[in-house]
Order: structure tokens, then sequence, then C-alpha cells
């Protein structure tokens, strides 16, 4: 496997344990604090990475461009986190999770669309069966 799998795979195995714990975590208090707390989390171990693998004057020379794009990351997994979060309170995480994993389709669509990234029919067709099994999960049997 090449490295880039063993860290996406490492990042799903993450964030399914997100949900879980999440879920946990959420059950007692507005989903909004909720949010808070694990942004601070992100925030202090990511500025222990950073500052103990001597990354820091990265943070600092990195050019407008980057920021700007960077900050529109940032809101948008705010955005995201806050979504998450409150669809969490509400439901069971067995179901909210496969939804939120839509975002593997729309960055297919968004990749294709506005970025020029190519797919072939199977990889479409793996989208397609993404989206309709994401859907199913969310289902009440």
């Amino acid at each position: 496997m090449a490295s880039w799998q063993v860290w996406a795979l490492m990042a799903a195995a993450f964030a399914a344990l997100t949900a879980i714990f999440a879920k946990v975590g959420v059950a007692q208090i507005n989903p909004d604090a909720a949010t808070l707390i694990r942004t601070a989390v992100v925030l202090l171990l990511m500025l222990a990475i950073v500052v103990g693998t001597h990354q820091f004057t990265a943070v600092t020379s990195a050019s407008g461009r980057t920021w700007l794009f960077l900050v529109l990351s940032g809101l948008a997994t705010g955005a995201s986190w806050w979504c998450y979060f409150r669809a969490l309170h509400l439901g069971d995480a067995v179901r909210v999770a496969p939804l939120d994993k839509l975002s593997v389709v729309l960055v297919a669509i968004f990749g294709w669309g506005f970025l020029g990234e190519k797919l072939g029919p199977v990889n479409w067709l793996g989208v397609l069966m993404i989206a309709t099994g994401a859907w199913f999960v969310t289902l009440r049997a």
C-alpha cells in the first residue's frame, strides 16, 4: 500500500471513533458546547505536533493564497462539525455518520467540476454505489 492509503485508512478509523465518542459525549450537553470542546482539543493537539516537530515556521511563512484557502477550509470544517454534532445529538450515530460520508460523493463531484480531476466510468460507478449505500444505511428497517 502507498503511504497515502495508510494515512487515509487511519483517517477513516479515527473518523469512525470520532462518531462513536462524539455520540456518547454529546448525549448530555448542548451540541454547540460539545463542538467547542472538540475544537479546543484539536487545536491543542495540532499546536503540540507543530511545535514539537519544529514546523511552526511553515505557519508564519505561508503565502496569502495558502492562508485564504486554509481559512476557508477551517470555516467549512467548523460548519461541518457544527452540523455533525447537531445531527448526532438528534439521531443515531449508525445513521448520521454514513449520511455525513456523502461528502465523499461531493468531493468527487467538486474535484471533477472545480479542480479538473478525472474519474473513469468504474470510479463514477463507485461514487454512485457510495451514495446509494449511504442513503440505504439511513433508512429504518
